[in-house]
C-alpha cells in the first residue's frame, strides 16, 4: 500500500512560514490527486488545499492567499507554502492521496 509521509511543521510566531512536505512511496504518484488537510484539537478534520494530477488548485477560504500547494511528481512530494500564520491555524496537518491513503500528519504550532 501507497505511504504518506509529512514533514516541515513546527512552532512559528504569528506572521511567519512554513513548508510541508508529504512524500509518497510507490511508482504512481503523478496518478493521485493530492490534497492537504486539518485537524486542531476537539475539532473535525477539514479541508485545506488540493492539486489534481495535471495540477489545478483548489482552497480553503481561510486559506486564500495564504497557503500554496503544489507537486513535484520526479519526487513524488506534495507540498504545501503556508505564509503569514495566524495562531488558528494551529493544527496536526495531514496529506491525503485520494482514493488511496492518508498520511500519520504533522503538527503546526503558531504562537508567539
Amino acid at each position: 500500500q501507497v505511504q504518506f509521509v509529512e514533514s516541515g511543521g513546527g512552532l512559528v510566531q504569528p506572521g511567519g512560514s512554513l513548508r510541508l512536505s508529504c512524500a509518497a512511496s510507490g511508482r504512481f504518484f503523478s496518478g493521485y490527486n493530492m490534497a492537504w488537510y486539518r485537524q486542531a484539537s476537539e475539532t473535525q478534520r477539514e479541508f485545506v488545499a488540493r492539486i489534481t494530477t495535471n495540477g489545478i488548485t483548489s482552497y480553503a477560504d481561510f486559506v486564500k492567499g495564504r497557503f500554496t500547494i503544489s507537486r513535484d511528481n520526479a519526487k513524488n512530494t506534495v507540498f504545501l507554502q503556508m505564509n503569514s500564520l495566524k495562531p488558528e491555524d494551529t493544527a496536526v496537518y495531514y496529506c491525503l492521496g485520494e482514493g488511496v491513503n492518508w498520511g500519520q500528519g504533522t503538527q503546526v504550532t503558531v504562537s508567539s
